[in-house]
């Protein structure tokens, strides 16, 4: 029998709406190699076996792979597509009505007449209610009626229901009759998906914790179908690992076991997006501790995020698609500006950006692919910032003919423009709307943006990172050395991270720091558990303790860490330096504290993280580069923010030696990404191969 083959590879891949990115990292050379391929949103295991099998084109033995981290949108756009599963309900009896309540917020236009909620995960005829109760310390009042959670599968299994949501009241306290619930429904109907709220989010308030496990339910289906296809393809590409990982939207990775069950599904709904942030962090480590804005700008949307301190901004509530999602996730915002975002004049006769996308297929017009509505890839070819012939290394060639066509039938004729000043134009809207975005997310996070630096990726965010800059009045920007392939590479700079929850509410002064000890060694031996399931290594974790505190009378909590508060076990001195630590902390978000006011316990929290080996980025040594002029490939009519031509000076990025000046109006090309450096801006070479834009003087 021939020995296995000895590992040597590690595959990173990002699937976003237009191109999927795949990066492998040799670890004998630290040698990266990368892969755009169109996305295949009818499947799209697809796109990524095509680039699997691209690298095997190029000589990767992927029997030695030991490492594959995969981020998908496949459950985001499941959502935003309504593509989910038909979910039932099971809910204590006499509380149907909670998901038509829901709460009293309200998102859009307060003045909306005609507002209405979303429709129902689990309408109410498929919803049944179940005689059980316990009460908020989880004792149980009336016992769960085993014949009528059996009678609700079978009802529901007739509906045609694929997935069921289980969510009793208070069994975030006692999650005994949920549990028994799921093994009955499992008697009756053994292949049904079920999702228990005590284990999706075993948090106090109604509301978010039902709305999150019907998320989970809703999405749990697609997700298995998903990775088994993913996993049956990657096996039959021989794939040497098992070891394969899935994002999850805390910038974390997770085993493909572990996102298949357990509640998990919904964590994985900022998948894509948080692999770019979290790369940002680790790579770029010493600009992030000054501050960063991250601009993901891709071929349906641009993500943006902030990092602090080198850590990203997180949060614990939110929503996605108007849907209430309350899991830990990177905070970032998203908006419909990517280069496959379509221009369109509306009824007022104004030009006007998305939110349709053009997606991969057909795409823009410029792909040549049946495509004959303006994007912002086609304004981008047409105001002269990409190479018709070099567009991904010159394996896909651009229409200027068909771009140029498009946006003077669409466009530049309704709005008596020419097309330059039409395609300008385009260009200056989705500009103006993600620095908008920006400034407005700064405002929120109380940031100050003027000694950030701008971080752009993906394929089209140094082609417009230059004019956001200049909006926002930031001076630096910071274009990876391989951009559109970012995210991709952030799925090989991250952990195992996996988040738990137990909601206990009580004043924090009558606490006993053994019953606190207690909580956290409970949350602390479920994650070993799970972790020992997934095989992974349970010595190597670490756990971080958080409690979740509130003045008492608050509707609203903060998450205060107790890292550094205790040694071995939390003691009285612990609680006392948590209650500084949370008043600190919120004089610090909103502007005051009150120090004498009793401090309630509402959650407790555990984030266990289990290392796994890294990109390592290896600096360069600085010396003498080539002159500038040596990548040089020739000189391109730019317009950039008007009608007029700019003589642009176009080099090649791959020739840019480390420490090598260029001087702006300038176009960078290399395979994945394109970036613009305009007139009044400097770009240098680090040792990192970071291409670092200035405003100024260099």
């Amino acid at each position: 029998m021939m020995d296995a083959p000895v590992h040597r590879y590690r595959l990173g891949v990002d699937v976003g709406g237009t191109h999927t990115d795949l990066v492998v990292l040799d670890v004998a050379t630290g040698e990266l190699m990368v892969e755009k391929v169109s996305s295949t949103p009818e499947n799209p295991a697809l796109g990524v076996l095509n680039g699997v099998a691209r690298f095997v084109e190029r000589g990767v033995d992927v029997r030695r792979m030991e490492f594959f981290a995969h981020g998908t949108t496949i459950t985001t756009n499941a959502l935003l597509e309504s593509r989910g599963a038909r979910v039932g309900l099971l809910i204590t009896q006499g509380y149907r009505a909670v998901q038509e309540v829901q709460n009293q917020a309200r998102d859009g236009n307060l003045f909306d007449y005609f507002y209405a909620k979303p429709e129902p995960i689990a309408p109410q005829r498929l919803t049944r209610e179940i005689p059980e109760r316990s009460d908020h310390a989880g004792n149980v009042l009336v016992t769960l009626d085993h014949d009528a959670v059996r009678q609700a599968a079978r009802e529901l299994r007739e509906a045609g229901v694929e997935s069921i949501a289980v969510c009793f009241l208070f069994s975030f306290m006692n999650p005994a009759h949920e549990e028994t619930a799921r093994r009955l429904i499992h008697e009756v109907w053994p292949e049904v998906h079920v999702s228990l709220s005590s284990e999706v989010l075993p948090r106090i308030r109604e509301w978010p914790r039902l709305s999150t496990t019907l998320l989970n339910a809703y999405l749990e289906p697609v997700l298995v179908r998903y990775i088994a296809h993913l996993n049956k393809g990657l096996d039959e590409s021989r794939l040497g690992t098992q070891q394969r990982f899935l994002m999850q939207s805390n910038g974390g990775v997770m085993p493909f076991t572990a996102a298949v069950g357990g509640g998990k599904t919904v964590h994985t709904l900022l998948s894509g997006p948080a692999a770019g942030a979290q790369a940002s962090a680790y790579l770029a480590e010493s600009h992030a501790q000054r501050g960063l804005v991250t601009l993901d700008m891709g071929g349906t949307s641009a993500d943006i995020a902030f990092i602090e301190g080198g850590i990203p901004l997180e949060v614990t509530e939110g929503s996605i698609a108007r849907r209430q999602v309350d899991v830990p996730a990177l905070d970032m915002t998203t908006i419909s500006a990517g280069g496959g975002s379509i221009a369109w004049v509306d009824g007022s006769g104004f030009l006007a950006i998305g939110p349709r996308s053009a997606g991969a297929t057909p795409g823009p017009a410029c792909y040549g692919r049946g495509g004959t509505e303006p994007a912002v890839t086609d304004a981008d070819l047409v105001c002269g910032c990409l190479n018709p012939d070099y567009f991904l290394g010159g394996s896909q060639g651009l229409d200027v003919a068909a771009s140029h066509a498009a946006i003077e039938s669409r466009i530049a004729q309704p709005l008596g423009m020419t097309v330059i000043e039409a395609a300008v134009g385009i260009r200056r809207i989705v500009d103006m709307r993600m620095a908008d975005e920006v400034r407005v997310f700064a405002a929120r996070r109380g940031v100050d943006l003027t000694s950030f630096t701008l971080l752009p990726f993906g394929g089209a965010g140094a082609v417009h990172a230059a004019a956001v800059a200049e909006e926002l009045g930031i001076r630096h920007i910071l274009v990876p050395p391989r951009p559109g392939a970012f995210s991709a590479l952030g799925l090989l700079c991250t952990d195992v991270v996996h988040d738990y929850i137990r909601s206990d509410l009580k004043p924090l002064a009558d606490l006993e720091a053994g019953h606190v000890e207690s909580v956290f060694r409970q949350l602390e031996d479920k994650a070993r558990e799970e972790l020992a399931a997934e095989d992974m290594d349970v010595r190597s974790a670490r756990f971080l303790r958080e409690m979740d505190l509130r003045y008492t009378g608050q509707g609203y909590e903060l998450r205060t860490s107790l890292d550094g508060l205790y040694q071995d076990q939390v003691n009285a001195a612990t609680l006392a330096a948590a209650r500084q630590r949370f008043d600190e902390r919120h004089a610090q978000i909103h502007g005051h504290a009150a120090a004498n006011r009793p401090v309630e316990v509402v959650s407790y929290r555990l984030r266990v993280r289990v290392a796994v080996p890294k990109y390592q980025p290896r600096e360069q040594p600085g010396g003498t580069p080539r002159p500038a002029a040596d990548a040089l490939k020739g000189r391109r009519q730019l317009y950039f923010a008007g009608p007029e031509a700019l003589d642009a000076s176009v080099y090649e990025r791959d020739r840019l030696d480390v420490g090598a000046v260029i001087a702006g109006p300038a176009i960078v090309e290399q395979f994945d990404a394109t970036t613009i450096v305009p007139p009044g801006w400097t770009g240098r070479v680090d040792g990192y191969h970071n291409l670092m834009l200035e405003h100024g003087e260099a």
